[in-house]
């Protein structure tokens, strides 16, 4: 019997205030092979008066078994 291949699809969320810094994490992640899940959300924090973006990631896993343990920023 063939053994079918170990793979698994990562889904990451990314939150922080609408600046430079998020949107440098989001590039860094579409460069390390995650790609845009949806559309990006935004809210407003009234206590810090700022707006808080969110956008969800996904990416494909090959050659590995899903754990809970994961440090799903290190894929």
């Amino acid at each position: 019997m063939t053994q079918l291949p170990k793979r698994f699809t990562a889904y990451r969320y990314l939150t922080g205030p609408d600046d430079a810094a998020f949107c440098h994490r989001v590039t860094e992640a579409l460069s390390r092979g995650w790609t845009l899940y949806g559309s990006p959300a935004l809210t407003y924090d009234l206590e810090k008066k700022r707006v808080i973006c969110g956008q969800a990631l996904t990416k494909e896993v090959e050659d590995a078994e899903y754990r809970a343990d994961l440090t799903l920023g290190d894929l």
